[in-house]
């Protein structure tokens, strides 16, 4: 075959379900790409989409003559159920394009796993089932997903291979479509595949689901290292294709939340899938009591601050308000921990990122040197955004257009919108526009404020900043701190409505046998 024609298209947007509806907004500040525009965005310096579809587009150039036929990626920062007419016209246009491209010999999703769309748990499972039934059963369907899928059914068996991310933070995206671009090279060649699916009835907390082998709880990262492990060694060598391990993703609450297992294999080796599955969920089973938070008291932290800002023997510390955290839809403006911070005469310290469109604004028609008072979340105050005013200074403003430096954003052109550098009392708080979770450093540094003389920095973030920030805290400096918000890790917290019961960590006396063959 010459020059397959292969479909690509995307749907990538982790789905809180109590925040605020996602709108057509919300995608094109952040992606939002027709035909052509997605192969031209992937071959990009810097990218507008998230990593997947450039690995895959620049993998298949690499390997040979294709001829991409782009429908429509659309990527949005996490948020709430994606408006409801707003994701039936996503539909139609992947319909369209899918039914008008003639000839197709596979199809590319760059998909994410943990979305929702008003009155559809999961839209996922409906874009991929609808790919199928329009391309029919021996098209090859390869897709790439967030690790914090929840995955139904409908998903695995829409697709002849799966592929996860494997790192968390997500430092692997370039790498999961270019594996995508192989799979699909090898199905082209005639390789016809099988899967096996396992969910376990556990909800892992967000900050139990860390990979790096420094990481200090990471029972999720020793069910994917079990797995890489495992499809070098015989038997599997050469006969799995990819192992994937979902942690998922809590705050959807949908029936298909829970830790899963995904193995494809070579379609005569499905036994073997099953055995693999089997195994690493037994792993995680084994393990489940690791898969508690243990976050620091907010009065415990400001005690940490504190130090740190005064004595200079002691080391830097990184505070992680993972309660409000943009990544998993929360609304990046809560004020406990500037708060607390502020009262107790923390200083030499950097809060970030603070979504307030309107201090931001405030802060622009004032200029910078000037002295007012900053008077945070004037506009929506809520549960969690309460308002809070304190003496500022303008120190620096931007128009929050950057380029990414590190971690996930690396690379990555990302529009915060008009942004703001604001001292109070010793803590510099950077306050932006356009919703965003604080995981690369430049967010700070566009400013040039330099991070490495800061003795205490607060990041509203769950654990991407991990890999952004890592050059200048390791792990034993960073606290994770316990806040009130819409990503808090204490599950306990929340109203759950959807989530199959009884599930770990929430409830008491849950039980799980091993299936005899994995689904």
């Amino acid at each position: 075959m010459a020059s397959p024609r292969i479909a690509l298209l995307g749907f990538s947007i982790e789905c809180n379900k109590w925040s605020p509806v996602a709108r057509r907004s919300d995608f094109t500040q952040r992606t939002w790409l027709e035909g052509d525009a997605i192969v031209a965005d992937a071959r990009a310096a810097a990218p507008t989409s998230l990593g997947e579809m450039p690995g895959f587009v620049r993998a298949m150039d690499a390997a040979g003559p294709w001829t991409p036929v782009p429908t429509l990626l659309c990527c949005a920062e996490p948020g709430g159920p994606v408006d409801a007419a707003l994701f039936a016209e996503m539909m139609a246009t992947w319909k369209r394009g899918l039914e008008a491209a003639g000839r197709l010999d596979a199809v590319y999703a760059m998909m994410h796993g943990a979305g929702l769309a008003e009155g559809e748990e999961d839209p996922d499972g409906a874009a991929l089932a609808m790919v199928r039934l329009i391309v029919g059963p021996d098209v090859p369907v390869v897709a790439s997903f967030d690790l914090h899928a929840n995955v139904s059914a409908r998903m695995v068996d829409s697709v002849d291979v799966f592929v996860g991310y494997r790192t968390n933070p997500h430092l692997d995206m370039r790498e999961r479509g270019e594996e995508c671009a192989r799979h699909v090279r090898a199905l082209l060649a005639g390789k016809r595949t099988a899967r096996s699916f396992i969910r376990l009835p556990i909800i892992p907390p967000t900050v139990t689901m860390l990979t790096a082998p420094a990481a200090p709880l990471r029972p999720y990262g020793e069910m994917i290292d079990l797995g890489q492990r495992r499809i070098a060694e015989p038997p599997y060598a050469g006969r799995i294709l990819n192992v994937s391990v979902m942690g998922g993703f809590a705050y959807a609450d949908t029936s298909k939340n829970g830790l899963a297992v995904i193995v494809s294999a070579e379609r005569d080796a499905k036994p073997l899938a099953d055995a693999l599955a089997r195994e690493i969920a037994e792993l995680g089973w084994r393990n489940r009591e690791k898969f508690r938070a243990r976050l620091t008291s907010l009065a415990d932290a400001t005690a940490i601050a504190l130090a740190a800002s005064r004595d200079a023997g002691l080391p830097a510390r990184c505070f992680a308000d993972v309660a409000d955290n943009p990544g998993g839809g929360a609304r990046g403006n809560t004020m406990w921990i500037l708060e607390a911070f502020h009262a107790a005469g923390v200083s030499n310290a950097l809060i970030g990122v603070i979504n307030d469109p309107a201090l931001a604004a405030e802060a622009h028609r004032l200029g910078v040197g000037a002295r007012f008072t900053a008077r945070f979340n004037r506009d929506e105050p809520s549960e969690f955004s309460k308002p809070f005013a304190a003496t500022a200074t303008v120190r620096a403003l931007t128009d929050g257009r950057v380029t990414g430096r590190r971690g996930i954003f690396a690379g990555t052109r990302i529009d915060l919108g008009p942004s703001a550098a604001i001292d109070i009392g010793g803590i510099t708080a950077v306050v932006i526009t356009q919703r965003t979770q604080c995981a690369d450093p430049i967010f700070f540094e566009s400013f040039g404020l330099d991070i490495a003389k800061a003795r205490v920095v607060i990041v509203k973030s769950r654990g991407h900043f991990r890999g952004g920030f890592d050059e200048f805290f390791d792990h034993g400096q960073i606290v994770e701190v316990d806040c009130p918000g819409l990503t808090s890790p204490v599950l306990s917290r929340f109203p759950w409505a959807r989530l199959q019961r009884p599930v770990l960590p929430i409830d008491d006396g849950v039980t799980w046998t091993p299936p005899a063959s994995a689904a």
